[in-house]
């Protein structure tokens, strides 16, 4: 019960760096990569709550944000890329 104490307080701990980095990045690379850090936590409180209830349907919810993170993860830096490339200054918003 201590270890999984544990694994929320600290993935609430880095929970809280993620969401300013989401919500205040000046750049749309701070902000993706605060969003990648959320999708950590949201896994590691997924397989927290598997190994606290002893069911395997929350190890399945953390596969599916693991695979639903990756694709926005994709989709994002491909879209700055493209902004980069299609601005005239080479600079970010």
């Amino acid at each position: 019960m201590t270890l999984t104490l544990l694994f929320v307080i600290v993935a609430g701990l880095a929970a809280v760096p993620g969401l300013h980095r989401l919500l205040v990045g000046p750049t749309l690379a701070d902000r993706v990569i605060g969003l990648d850090l959320l999708f950590a936590v949201a896994i590691i409180l997924s397989i927290t709550a598997a190994l606290l209830s002893q069911r395997t349907v929350f190890l399945d919810v953390a596969i599916g944000l693991a695979v639903v993170g990756f694709v926005a993860t994709l989709a994002w830096a491909r879209l700055i890329q493209g902004s980069v490339n299609s601005d005239p200054a080479g600079g970010e918003q």
